[in-house]
């Protein structure tokens, strides 16, 4: 529960959930005291009320600390007016003097419809540039291209449901249990209903979606083109090739089976990595199901043959008539809220609005008519990768950033950096007043966050739900349309930007997805041309397309049961994809480079600006990591819980070592989130290199080589501090909030036996005048130092040769309450539990924080399931993103 501003009355507002793409709806409810809870909304299509970890714990997010809340100028807080006429001047001049291509936006799935539709209109309308593009170019950009190579346009077939009403779900490159839970938990339900049910999970790791999964297919990295080849090559023989639906609905099917039939069974078995019999048991399982659902996500999208995946997985699909009918097709899930959004409405570089494309000249006569003006380019502009590397060049003078953070996210991270800082204007919009990338900023606008900004956001299963506010605009922050509204009306164009709320905007978009269009294009809400505000308050989640003719779509609908494609014939594309080049197989332990494979963790999100700010969400894991197998931490002279330099010619990170049988040996596994903000050294796609998918231009992000070595490290440290550091010149460090202060994992490169208690608490900037406790033991080489204010804990520090041993969460608990006595103050020292503080032990169920140890004694006590540990216990009744972590110690219990 947070508290913000009392209210008269307690409120409920139906909103989404602001992180991926599964859309929840959420309900805010405010206290008259100002307190506000979150819950899933039970009404919504995509969740019915469940939530996961992120989602519960969205109201300890949405507090005013470190946010920017003035818009600035070199350093210097200035009115709206000067930032936004200086921006207009400088990019008439820029125009004026370079031409449109030397301006450059880069937004995010972050940003509403809305937001999207403006920063689209003002580039390609106004400036008249494609260089727009979005993070989402890094999520899901293949997927993309894959659909408008079979499909004609990016439309996605199916629905959430399908999910339910399959009998085969072949989850690929995707860990749905940890990055889209609340789908998970649908499937999970959907298994227990359905005995037959059957999950196959394609991934080099063994991440907790195996856990659910009853093939799980260790595959080699980018094996999947073959893996598919293989899997069109016996589908065609057999059954279950669907020859009228090829005949009537699909071209290029017999050149696609000339690739595939040229594949021998040896070289899909060298290229994928899997034995006979596992390629054999996926192989008669998707022959003999019918209901097929295959969901993909990052680990096909993030690739060099990311598209040519896509489409190896779309043509099996389509060789046996199994899309757009219930419980079966290929669906890709979006990493972003508004992903979807984006890629409706324009957002992506070689995009104009509502579908339509940019190298066409009748979408572009269309929509240059629709928004009255000349200025639309003719040409894409330049992808993520490119317009970064043309910013690098020189070639970009200006460059507006939108709720994104590049220098952490984007492939060769410190070039990005060097480019963004040397670029001679770079404005970044943004609620936080410090990222990585705003640090970089000649202008910073603050904008409206989560909460505070009303819009539309479009799921993965082209669901558009709003997004309401609930709290008032703090400080001087406005909303990103608002912003690039009046940079265009600045510039002179005031006619294309007439709106005055959100509404205008989203009423003109649909408006312009309905204009000539007879069904010739998917995308189309003309339904909502001419609405008012209050039909848009009133908004009800609903599916597109919802037309004039056919208004009502508040129900998930399907494409292409009866083909009709978007493309000029109709009929799909079958793709002849081509076997990538194999990465180089380690497969032994040893000195050789490893393949790095990076994504996410299950409580946190992105780089970290939201979820940072709550305690709860960085219990689970609060410092960056390297998974390495056994074999190759023993080749390397690594231990558990050490630290780890991984590095290539780019550049080098420090985590910790976490090694786990769940990797392939050759290959490791660090998650993206950590930044500069949080941890020493730890920002990992300084390690990517700026390849890219050719037909999408997404960037490989799971295949970079790297080296891995013992970090020099000769201290290990934990601290748990009331006041959060505003320094700290270590090594290596991570910080992570606490209930009641900050957690820090630190690591120093001299002995403990060198360091004076004194020069500890110096690290750490502690008050000079606060009354120490120190326990030395010179022979372990140990110290432990708490000080304190009166009878309240300020910090407590633990130092040791190696890493410290001491419950995480037992400490940071703490520096809640009184430490009046000796004896309690002894007790920080020990850092031991008792009667009265016992320990829960590191946090599995963060919904509930519910710890390892409370959930070991529940089994102890005689509970045989999660649902039984759950009844008694909680963990795992909320999202169910930990019950893979609960079973597996139900079976290592019951294996002891």
């Amino acid at each position: 529960m947070t508290k913000m501003v009392a209210t008269a009355e307690e409120t409920t507002t139906r909103s989404t959930c602001p992180y991926c793409g599964v859309g929840c709806g959420v309900l805010i409810r405010q206290g008259k005291d100002g307190s506000v809870k979150v819950k899933g909304d039970p009404d919504h299509p995509a969740n019915y009320g469940r939530l996961c970890s992120k989602g519960t714990a969205l109201a300890d997010t949405i507090g005013l600390e470190e946010r920017l809340l003035s818009p600035e100028m070199n350093g210097k807080q200035v009115t709206w007016d000067k930032a936004l006429d200086h921006i207009a001047n400088r990019f008439n001049q820029i125009i004026t003097d370079y031409g449109p291509d030397a301006i450059a936006f880069y937004v995010s799935g972050q940003i509403l419809t809305e937001d999207y539709y403006a920063a689209n209109k003002l580039m390609k309308g106004v400036i008249g540039s494609a260089n727009i593009d979005t993070n989402s170019r890094l999520c899901m950009a293949s997927s993309v291209a894959g659909h408008k190579r079979a499909f004609g346009a990016d439309t996605v077939p199916g629905c959430y449901e399908d999910l339910e009403q399959a009998d085969l779900i072949v989850l690929t490159g995707t860990n749905l249990a940890w990055c889209h839970p609340v789908l998970y938990q649908r499937i999970f339900a959907a298994k227990q209903k359905n005995p037959d049910l059957t999950v196959v999970l394609i991934d080099p790791r063994r991440t907790r979606t195996a856990d659910l999964a009853d093939l799980h297919l260790a595959i080699r990295p980018d094996g999947d083109v073959a893996l598919f080849l293989g899997l069109l090559q016996r589908l065609a023989a057999s059954p279950a090739y669907h020859a009228t639906y090829v005949a009537d609905h699909v071209n290029g099917m017999e050149t696609a089976l000339a690739a595939a039939n040229a594949l021998t069974p040896e070289a899909i078995r060298q290229a994928t990595g899997l034995s006979e019999r596992d390629l054999e048991a996926f192989y008669s399982l998707f022959v003999k199901t019918e209901k097929v659902v295959t969901v993909y996500s990052q680990g096909v999208n993030q690739s060099s043959c990311g598209t040519d995946k896509v489409n190896a997985i779309i043509n099996c699909h389509l060789a046996t008539g199994r899309i757009g009918r219930p419980g079966m097709g290929p669906f890709s899930v979006t990493g972003q809220p508004n992903a979807m959004g984006g890629r409706e409405v324009g957002g992506l570089a070689n995009m104009l609005a509502c579908h339509m494309d940019i190298e066409n000249d009748s979408h572009r006569a269309l929509v240059g008519d629709f928004w009255q003006t000349d200025r639309l380019p003719h040409k894409p502009g330049l992808k993520a990768i490119d317009l970064f590397q043309a910013v690098g060049d020189g070639k970009i003078k200006a460059l507006w950033i939108m709720a994104t953070n590049p220098v952490d996210s984007m492939p060769d991270a410190d070039a990005v950096r060097a480019a963004i800082k040397a670029c001679p204007l770079v404005i970044v919009s943004d609620v936080q007043d410090r990222t990585d990338t705003l640090d970089l900023a000649d202008i910073k606008l603050p904008s409206l966050a989560w909460g505070e900004k009303a819009g539309s956001v479009t799921n993965s299963e082209r669901c558009i739900s709003r997004q309401r506010s609930f709290l008032p605009a703090p400080g001087a922050a406005k909303a990103d349309w608002w912003q690039m509204a009046e940079v265009g009306r600045r510039m002179g164009h005031g006619a294309l930007f007439p709106w005055q709320n959100a509404a205008d905007i989203f009423s003109e978009y649909a408006a312009l997805s309905q204009q000539d269009n007879d069904g010739s294009r998917d995308f189309d809400i003309g339904a909502w041309a001419g609405r008012d505000a209050a039909d848009y308050d009133a908004m009800q989640p609903f599916y597109w397309p919802q037309t004039e003719e056919k208004p009502s779509s508040s129900k998930a609908t399907r494409f292409f049961s009866n083909g009709n494609f978007f493309t000029p014939d109709r009929r799909a594309r079958a793709i002849d994809v081509a076997l990538p080049k194999q990465l180089k197989a380690v497969g032994k332990a040893g000195i050789e480079p490893l393949i790095l494979n990076t994504g996410r963790v299950r409580d946190h999100w992105h780089t970290m600006t939201r979820t940072a700010r709550s305690a709860r969400l960085s219990a689970h894991l609060a410092e960056p990591f390297c998974e390495l197998s056994p074999e190759d931490a023993k080749a390397r002279g690594i231990t558990d819980a050490s630290l780890v330099s991984v590095s290539n010619d780019r550049g080098e990170i420090v985590v910790r070592a976490l090694i786990t049988d769940r990797v392939r040996p050759g290959e490791v596994f660090v998650p993206i989130h950590w930044t500069d903000q949080v941890s020493a050294k730890a920002r990992v796609d300084v390690l990517i290199p700026p390849v890219t998918d050719p037909f999408s231009g997404q960037p490989a992000s799971k295949s970079a080589r790297v080296t891995l070595t013992p970090a020099p490290i000769q201290s290990y440290g934990f601290a748990i501090l009331r006041d959060k550091p505003v320094a700290l010149a270590l090594p290596y460090w991570a910080i992570a909030k606490c209930k009641d202060g900050w957690r820090v994992e630190f690591a120093l490169s001299e002995r403990p036996a060198a360091i004076a208690p004194h020069q500890m608490a110096g690290l750490f900037d502690l008050p000079s005048d606060a009354s120490p406790l120190v326990f030395l033991d010179q022979r372990k080489e140990r110290m432990r130092l708490a000080q304190f204010e009166g009878d309240q804990l300020v910090a407590a520090i633990f130092l040791a040769a190696e890493p410290v041993s001491v419950s995480r969460d037992f400490a940071a608990g703490l520096l809640d309450g009184h430490r009046r006595t000796f004896s309690e103050r002894a007790q920080v020292l020990a850092s031991a539990p008792s009667a009265a503080l016992p320990d829960k032990g590191k946090i599995v169920c963060a919904c509930m924080q519910v710890g390892q140890n409370e959930i070991a004694a529940a089994i102890a006590a005689g509970c045989q399931s999660t649902d039984a540990v759950g009844a008694m216990t909680r963990a795992g009744t909320n999202c169910g993103s930990c019950k893979p972590e609960i079973a597996e110690m139900l079976h290592d219990i019951a294996a002891e």
